[in-house]
């Protein structure tokens, strides 16, 4: 798994996740966009990746495809439509690539192009408060816990495999 980040100017979002799917049949790798503001840290991506990997491997995906099985684990969620709510929208946005398959480094250079700015870790630009809201985590449950934002996250993400 490879990530890029920076900010996207998304006029038509089709068109845009189109040239992602371009990029990926290309490259033989599974590309998925998120709005930076949703991804705690690297480690909820890496968790995603893994857990959406090994349900292909196992049969048991809820996605047709890789890409969308991974933001479905990065949203800790099995509903599609509620899992997009991590994704990307038109307008100007940070947003967090992730590529994985056979040819990560060559995806991500093709994603970069598509990239203004950048070059800031996954979880820098997240936002604690929805994050918190979106995952259900509560300030109880943050108070009672060491665990940081990005721990709660992938437990979340790790919880999916559970309720599956």
């Amino acid at each position: 798994m490879e990530t890029t980040t920076g900010t996207a100017e998304i006029g038509n979002l089709d068109a845009f996740l189109d040239e992602l799917d371009r990029i990926g049949r290309a490259t033989d790798c599974a590309i998925q966009a998120l709005d930076a503001r949703y991804v705690a840290g690297p480690e909820q991506l890496e968790r995603a990746v893994a857990l959406a990997n090994r349900s292909f491997e196992r049969g048991e995906n809820v996605a047709r495809e890789r890409g969308v099985e991974i933001l479905l684990y990065a949203a800790g969620r099995r509903q599609i439509n509620r899992a997009f709510e991590i994704g990307v929208s038109e307008g100007a946005r940070e947003i967090v690539l992730v590529a994985d398959g056979e040819n990560e480094k060559r995806a991500v250079e093709a994603l970069e192009e598509l990239l203004d700015g950048g070059g800031w870790e996954p979880g820098e630009r997240a936002d604690a408060e929805r994050i918190s809201e979106f995952y259900g985590i509560t300030d109880v449950e943050r108070a009672a816990t060491d665990a940081s934002l990005c721990d709660l996250v992938c437990e979340r993400v790790a919880l999916l495999e559970v309720e599956k």
